[in-house]
């Protein structure tokens, strides 16, 4: 058997182990409240978690069909289950797998990045698991600190530092395609504060403008050359 058959049976099997094991993790999550409202005696009113999913589910539907389109062709198949079934994709998994991903130079949608963002995905959920049970151990002991006045602006940049600094390497590398939506976006959420809730439903338009713009540069390009 040859490395390209390995690697097809290597994805037969991380779908058949992914698929059950996201189906898994659904029945318990959706089951959990229903199974401790049966044992409670306290079962939520159907037509009240209806009309709740209605007002927001629409929503995230959208935005978990984005995430999943962009995210997977970057993480591939194992990378793929591990960060859906374990969360935390924006703050924790994609900047570690992107990161592994540039540290071995590993390009979309071949062999290499798949090992390598399962393995990074992988570390990433073990770290984590690690550093809340550390934190939930260590709460009582640590909370004066935690709590102190000059930690809290820390607290609060934490996410835009993360994501400043690994934007900063992908934006470096096409400063003119990735100004403008940059702006654009920056513009759009300083009008529409309320905006910075819904993160994952504005990548449709912001991809939208850089794929555009891409687009238009190759033309340019091509057409220069010729």
């Amino acid at each position: 058997m040859d490395r390209e058959q390995y690697y097809q049976s290597y994805l037969k099997s991380t779908h058949r182990l992914g698929r059950a094991v996201s189906i898994l993790t659904l029945i318990m999550l959706v089951g959990a409240p229903f199974l401790i409202g049966f044992v409670l005696g306290a079962m939520p009113d159907l037509s009240a978690v209806a009309r709740g999913f209605v007002s927001v589910g629409l929503v995230w539907t959208v935005s978990s069909v984005v995430e999943f389109l962009v995210y997977t062709p970057m993480l591939g198949a194992g990378g793929s289950y591990l960060a859906f079934i374990t969360g935390n994709l924006i703050n924790m998994k994609i900047p570690c797998a992107m990161n592994a991903k540039e540290l071995v130079n590993a390009k979309s949608g071949t062999a290499e990045n798949e090992v390598i963002s399962t393995l990074s995905i992988a570390t990433s959920s073990l770290v984590t698991i690690l550093v809340l049970a550390l934190g939930v151990l260590l709460m009582i002991p640590l909370q004066p600190v935690l709590q102190s006045p000059a930690l809290q602006p820390a607290f609060a940049n934490v996410v835009p530092a993360l994501f400043g600094a690994m934007a900063y390497k992908y934006y470096r590398k096409n400063v003119k395609l990735a100004l403008v939506p940059l702006c654009v976006m920056t513009i759009l959420f300083t009008l529409a504060p309320a905006l910075t809730s819904s993160t994952s439903f504005m990548i449709i338009p912001s991809g939208a403008l850089a794929i555009g713009l891409a687009y238009l540069q190759y033309r340019r390009a091509g057409k220069g050359a010729a």
